[in-house]
């Protein structure tokens, strides 16, 4: 789950993470009054769930309060075009005030999960203000790297380590420790899948502060805090992803004409891939779960063929909790109610399966049976292309 900007700052700042004074706003008159606040001379952010803004367009720095309202007409509305939004860009509907700052130094700081180790993983190098990707690809030397054992947490000297690391002394060096061990508690009694600070500056005055800073929280986690939901912006999402999370359903929309259901996430990754080595192009993740009901599968199935890039359908499915049977009643049951007449292949095998198999055969569907993966995927970029002839 994503949160906006100034959301993950008001955390960081709960956690006595110095942050600079800001406002948000939802008009271009609040945006003015917020810019009188600072003085005048101020910076003014767009808040999308997405990095890359400043490139974008979407971050300004203004002189006066009258150039902050005209910026803030301009941003609100406008869907900014990022590296991280895709081609249809995300729609700008919150403006973040900040005061200016005199920056004599960046450096970027975060704090994520390590799949491999299945720790955390604190990261730090001295060239903050960039995308981390770059430096790892130009300068990986730059980078420092510490994986923190749970049962132990991130100790001071290991944060003392990291800030001398980048270069910080004295005072500075000891408000770093003091920064990187709040962060550390933060990320744990949040249940955070990342705290990200880029770029953590060092001010002309000698004060280090939280510049940005971006936080995603574990989904699986999300029951401990019942006030995530009302911090989530759902215009922000897209709303068939919106639609399947009422269904408990992981789905992600991606940019082929193959609606993909899967149940299981490796079985999902494993059928994009071979979709693509077929020459398909998946339109959707969409995972159903081991133990989907035949409406969860119906549902699933809708959200599929809402998508409007959806040509062909593929369904692969490994019934071991799950019936073959119930998975073909769910998609029958779907295709009839929205008169579907895309072409489907379904691959699946496990219990019930010549039953389901035998359902589909029956149901007058424009679909065929997949007899394995690969012929599956076959079968359904064949379909699929003599539908556009």
């Amino acid at each position: 789950m994503n949160i906006h900007e100034y959301q993950a700052k008001e955390i960081l700042n709960a956690y006595g993470i110095p942050i600079p004074r800001n406002r948000v706003a939802l008009t271009a008159d609040q945006v003015e009054r917020a810019a009188k606040e600072m003085g005048g001379h101020c910076v003014v952010k767009a808040q999308i769930y997405a990095g890359g803004r400043s490139k974008a367009g979407g971050v300004k720095m203004v002189h006066h309060p009258e150039q902050a309202n005209d910026v803030a007409k301009e941003l609100f509305g406008k869907k900014l075009v990022t590296i991280q939004t895709g081609s249809e860009g995300l729609k700008v509907r919150r403006i973040l005030v900040e005061e200016a700052v005199e920056i004599a130094r960046e450096f970027y700081v975060s704090i994520t999960l390590d799949r491999q180790s299945s720790r955390y993983c604190l990261i730090a190098s001295a060239e903050g203000g960039v995308e981390i990707e770059e430096v790892a690809r130009k300068s990986p030397e730059k980078i420092h790297m510490l994986t923190i054992d749970p049962f132990t947490g991130l100790r001071p000297f290991q944060a003392r380590k990291i800030a001398l690391a980048l270069g910080l002394t004295g005072v500075v060096c000891e408000d770093c420790v003091e920064l990187l061990l709040n962060l550390y508690k933060c990320c744990v009694e949040k249940d955070c899948f990342l705290v990200e600070i880029n770029p953590l500056v060092v001010t002309k005055a000698g004060w280090l502060l939280a510049m940005d800073a971006k936080m995603t929280f574990d989904d699986n986690a999300i029951y401990r805090h019942r006030e995530y939901p009302d911090m989530m912006d759902y215009s922000q999402l897209d709303t068939l992803e919106i639609n399947a999370g009422k269904y408990d359903l992981a789905y992600i929309k991606l940019t082929g004409s193959i609606g993909c259901m899967v149940n299981g996430a490796g079985l999902a990754m494993a059928t994009l891939d071979v979709l693509k080595e077929f020459g398909g192009e998946p339109a959707n993740f969409l995972d159903v779960g081991g133990g989907a009901t035949r409406e969860k599968v119906a549902e699933a199935f809708k959200i599929i063929l809402e998508d409007c890039d959806v040509k062909a359908v593929f369904v692969n499915i490994f019934g071991g909790i799950m019936r073959c049977d119930v998975i073909a009643q769910g998609i029958i049951e779907a295709a009839s109610e929205v008169h579907c007449a895309l072409p489907i292949v379904v691959r699946m095998d496990g219990s019930h399966v010549e039953e389901g198999k035998k359902l589909l055969q029956e149901s007058g569907l424009n679909e065929q049976i997949g007899e394995t993966l690969g012929d599956g995927a076959g079968k359904i970029v064949n379909m699929l292309g003599q539908e556009g002839k």
